[in-house]
């Protein structure tokens, strides 16, 4: 069963009723991803053309090109989209009560959404060495993406005094480091290990980790 964390949802291509592809201005770039996504799952990135997304679309191939000149080009959109709506969902997951408890449940929320999301683990199971140059060379727009969500946080807690005083970007850049790994790893950390504990114990050492001097700590997970 595929998870609700993406927000592009597999759709039926119309067909023309003549056997004709269809035009290329009424075709709308999320049928395109669509498309991609389908294939994407069903073969990973390095085994997807633009012949078969194109096919799998019901558009010319010059059309899907005029659009995207590649697949990578192709599966980054995907990627930012569903990325995107991983972010609203953990924002929405991130409840009441002080900042740091919202950022701390939102945190969790939205790594377990990733855990659950096909795309990410499909390209984690088949190209993993496409994420490489996200950590050794240079930050993503998902990780800029999940940089802002942090710092939002981050901001409101140094204003309602839930979390201890830092600068912004500092603690936003170390939070996403610790972070990234129990989605990038999870995988391999988990193989002899509760993923669901992992991410408990991930809940712990961030509201430690935040927490102003003196303030009382949260009682462990049951």
């Amino acid at each position: 069963m595929e998870s609700d964390c993406h927000s592009i949802d597999r759709v039926e291509v119309r067909s023309t009723g003549t056997g004709r592809r269809q035009a290329a201005n009424r075709v709308d770039d999320a049928d395109l991803l669509r498309a991609a996504r389908e294939c994407v799952l069903a073969n990973g990135v390095r085994r997807t053309t633009l012949t078969e997304v194109a096919r799998t679309a019901g558009v010319s191939r010059m059309t899907l090109y005029r659009r995207f000149p590649d697949v990578g080009s192709m599966v980054t959109t995907l990627v930012t989209v569903e990325f995107g709506e991983v972010l609203e969902k953990a924002h929405r997951a991130a409840g009441t009560g002080d900042a740091r408890t919202r950022l701390v449940n939102g945190m969790v929320r939205g790594i377990r959404l990733l855990h659950e999301a096909p795309l990410l683990q499909r390209v984690l199971d088949t190209d993993a060495e496409l994420l490489l140059p996200y950590l050794v060379e240079r930050l993503g727009s998902t990780q800029i993406a999940a940089d802002g969500f942090l710092r939002e946080f981050l901001k409101a807690g140094h204003a309602d005094g839930s979390i201890r005083p830092g600068d912004v970007a500092v603690q936003a850049r170390s939070l996403l480091l610790l972070t990234q790994s129990f989605v990038i790893s999870a995988g391999p950390a988990s193989q002899d290990l509760d993923l669901d504990a992992l991410t408990d114990e991930l809940a712990l050492l961030l509201d430690g980790a935040l927490r102003p001097e003196g303030a009382l700590q949260p009682r462990s997970p049951a």
